[in-house]
C-alpha cells in the first residue's frame, strides 16, 4: 500500500526548535520526527511514500534524498497553510489505490497495522485509528461519533462541546475517495479545509468508514514537553527491552 506523510508544518508552538528547522526534523531521542513516521510506515509495508513539505522543504528533501531504507519517495509541496485537506489533495497525482495517511508530528507505539488490516480485509472507504481522551483535551482534536460496531457516524474538527471523547490520532487509511471528499470541503471558520469535514462528508454519502481504538501509545509533538515525554516513553521502552534481553542472558 502506498503512504502519504504530511511534513509541511512550520511546528510554530515547538519554537524554539523550530526556528531554524522544520518540525519534521526536530530530535526525539536522536531520530527526526519523520523518520519515526517513516520507520512506521516501512514496518507497514509501504510500497512508496509521498511526502508533503512545504516550510524549509530543503532541508526535508536534502536530508532523506529520494529513497528511505529501499522505500522510493516523492515531494509535494503545500505553497500555502491551508489546512490538511488542501495539504493532502496536493498528493493526489502520486496515489493509486487505498493508502496510509500519517501525520509527522506523531510518535507512534501502537496497532497501526489493524487499521491496514480493516481497510484491506473490510474493502471500507476509510479507517480512523482513534483514542479516548479527556473531556478537555477532545476539543484540540477532530472527535468522532460512533455506533454500537464502531463505524463513524460523525466527526467534528476541535468543537467548542464536544460530543464525545473519542478522538484522531493522525494514522488513517483512505480509499480514492477522500480526493473527492477534499475538493468539495468548505473553508472553516478558521479559514482552512479541514481534514474531519472531507471524512464527514464520506459518512454523508453513505460510504463505510470504520474505527480501531489505539492499543499501545501515541505522542503528538507539539510542544517542547511533548517532544521532552516522547523521548522518556521511548527511552523507558529500550531500558526495559534491554534488560529483557540482559535476563535472558
Amino acid at each position: 500500500m502506498q503512504a502519504v506523510l504530511l511534513a509541511a508544518g512550520k511546528g510554530t508552538r515547538l519554537r524554539p526548535l523550530t526556528d531554524d528547522r522544520p518540525k519534521a526534523l526536530v530530535e526525539v531521542d536522536g531520530v527526526p520526527l519523520v523518520e519515526h513516521c517513516l520507520d512506521q510506515l516501512r514496518a507497514l509495508g509501504a510500497s512508496e511514500v509521498t511526502l508533503v513539505v512545504g516550510y524549509l522543504k530543503a532541508q526535508i528533501i536534502e536530508r532523506l534524498g529520494d529513497e528511505y531504507h529501499g522505500i522510493p519517495l516523492t515531494y509535494t509541496h503545500q505553497r500555502e497553510q491551508k489546512g490538511l485537506a488542501h495539504a493532502l489533495l496536493t498528493a493526489e497525482p502520486h496515489v493509486d489505490g487505498d493508502f496510509m495517511l500519517m501525520f509527522c508530528d506523531n510518535v507512534f507505539r501502537a496497532n497501526l497495522g489493524d487499521v491496514v488490516e480493516t481497510q484491506r480485509e473490510q474493502g471500507v472507504d476509510a479507517a480512523l485509528l482513534v483514542e479516548s481522551v479527556s473531556y478537555e483535551e477532545a476539543s484540540r482534536h477532530g472527535v468522532c461519533t460512533t455506533n454500537e460496531r464502531g463505524e463513524l457516524v460523525d466527526i467534528v474538527e476541535k468543537p467548542d462541546d464536544p460530543q464525545s471523547t473519542l478522538v484522531t490520532t493522525g494514522f488513517y487509511t483512505f480509499s480514492p475517495a477522500i480526493f473527492r471528499a477534499c475538493r468539495l470541503v468548505q473553508p472553516s471558520d478558521r479559514g482552512e479545509y479541514e481534514l474531519p469535514d472531507a471524512i464527514a462528508l464520506l459518512v454523508r454519502a453513505g460510504m463505510s468508514v470504520e474505527t480501531v481504538e489505539l492499543e499501545g501509545w501515541r505522542i503528538d509533538v507539539g510542544y517542547p514537553d511533548t517532544r521532552d515525554e516522547a523521548e522518556r516513553r521511548l527511552r523507558a521502552e529500550a531500558g526495559a527491552s534491554d534488560s529483557t534481553l540482559d535476563s535472558k542472558d
